[in-house]
């Protein structure tokens, strides 16, 4: 491993994302996991934004000693990480049902569209409240309100949908560092791809780049995701 690339990995938080890049064979067995081949340009997007280099000549037993995934601290940190993706993943959700019920795009095509997306995200809250059931805690479901969004019209409504969508994919990337269970990173790299797909159809519907960071996804944290969504809390 060069220079660089090891100060990249002591700045990489301990955890599912770091072992997996300082261990070829645990890696191997993740991608395998997730579908091969086509699940490595996934990781490898969320290893450049987390300060990672994959590189397969790290030890492959130097993560074992710095993480403990069955601790107790550390499913608790994956619960609050998984609690927090619950609470997107319903403001999506009802974000959807909302713009359905209301009929405001008139499209049938993207009516269509909206209604797929709706469907993936309700997909998202039944897998990630069974995780957080399976962590040891109670799934929460905020209660959300839309009417301002709705009251735009229809390209209100596809530039809140783009803005949201953009905003969970960042949101997933931002966490994947932290993770610390390989299971709930397989789910978190899971649902980020799918976001991303929703961000770049809506952004390209909304008139926007279909990739707004350029070649390399932006991570958001939790200080910088929670703010742009309290205006759909009720």
């Amino acid at each position: 491993m060069t220079q660089q690339a090891s100060e990249a990995a002591d700045r990489r938080p301990d955890g599912a994302l770091r072992e997996l890049a300082e261990d070829a064979g645990s890696r191997k067995r993740f991608l395998r996991m997730m579908g091969g081949a086509g699940a490595a340009g996934a990781f490898a997007i969320f290893m450049a934004a987390c300060g990672g280099d994959d590189d397969d000549s790290a030890s492959s037993g130097s993560s074992s000693s710095k993480t403990n995934t069955n601790s107790g601290a550390a499913m608790a940190d994956d619960l609050a990480i998984v609690q927090y993706a619950l609470t997107l993943e319903h403001v999506e959700t009802d974000f959807y049902n909302a713009v359905i019920d209301a009929g405001v795009i008139k499209d049938r095509a993207l009516a269509e569209t909206a209604k797929m997306i709706r469907d993936n995200e309700q997909d998202h809250v039944d897998t990630l409240t069974g995780a957080v059931k399976d962590l040891g805690g109670t799934p929460k479901r905020p209660k959300t309100n839309f009417d301002a969004v709705l009251a735009g019209g229809a390209q209100k409504v596809l530039e809140t949908a783009a803005a949201v969508e953009n905003l969970g994919a960042a949101a997933y990337l931002g966490q994947a560092g932290r993770i610390k269970s390989k299971d709930i990173l397989a789910v978190a790299l899971s649902i980020h791809t799918v976001e991303g797909r929703h961000a770049a159809a809506l952004n390209s519907v909304a008139g926007k780049t279909i990739v707004p960071d350029g070649a390399f996804a932006k991570p958001a944290s939790m200080e910088e995701v929670l703010p742009k969504v309290k205006p759909f809390l009720a």
